[in-house]
């Protein structure tokens, strides 16, 4: 039950950590006053604001240019009734990433598929910087998350995980099929889970080409209390 707005934030952000796309609205440029909705693949930057890769050629992209303001809905996708599950609207401001090596190289572990696109069109990223956030946990559960609840930072992105995320992938598949089946998560056939991502409260697991969260028992902000935290799962599971 969320009574406060520190429940409702770590709701809204164990949200926009579980789920890896969402609806992105830009401000039409060829209807001017009128949204324009767009399926947008995510993951988030070292202080919790998602990135996303857009073609220079894409209609959001040419609306982005000429406004950058922006919203981005992620709603629980494993729910029977849409209005019983969570959905959070991300309001911000889309600004390019010029400096985008350690950006695109987390990014691609998350969405491997997407490294080839630029052999096609040119692609740049972008984050969304946070103006504002609405989180709706169900019915009644409304809330305007302040900002500096919802963003956290992730000590261990880009290169600052690199060497755990290879080492997971490299010597511990069998612990990461050990998590995916405590948590329910379903390993299609022939496929081995690999380590995306890692963060204070969690990781993200590849199975195939979906996205899936394993949150951890309890915080890990440095290596070695992501460890302890990782050992803990495997002998639990």
């Amino acid at each position: 039950m969320m009574d406060t707005k520190e429940e409702a934030a770590f709701e809204a952000r164990k949200l926009l950590q579980g789920e890896y796309h969402g609806i992105l609205s830009t401000h039409s440029k060829d209807v001017p006053g009128y949204p324009f909705g767009s399926v947008m693949p995510y993951c988030l930057d070292a202080n919790g604001c998602p990135i996303i890769q857009i073609s220079t050629i894409a209609q959001h992209t040419k609306n982005i240019e000429q406004d950058s303001r922006v919203s981005l809905i992620v709603s629980e996708s494993d729910v029977d009734d849409v209005h019983t599950g969570g959905r959070l609207t991300w309001m911000g401001d889309a600004e390019k990433i010029e400096e985008s090596e350690e950006v695109a190289e987390h990014y691609f572990n998350f969405f491997p598929q997407a490294r080839n696109y630029s052999n096609t069109h040119g692609f740049d990223f972008y984050r969304i910087r946070l103006v504002k956030a609405r989180f709706i946990g169900g019915f009644g559960k409304i809330f305007w998350v302040r900002n500096e609840l919802l963003c956290k930072e992730n000590p261990f992105f880009g290169h600052a995980g690199k060497g755990m995320i290879e080492h997971m992938n490299e010597d511990h598949v069998d612990s990461m099929v050990k998590y995916c089946l405590a948590a329910n998560r379903i390993i299609p056939e022939g496929v081995s889970p690999k380590m995306a991502g890692v963060d204070s409260e969690g990781m993200h697991l590849l199975l195939g080409k979906k996205v899936v969260r394993i949150p951890f028992p309890g915080n890990a902000d440095s290596a070695m209390e992501v460890r302890q935290q990782l050992v803990a799962m495997a002998r639990a599971a």
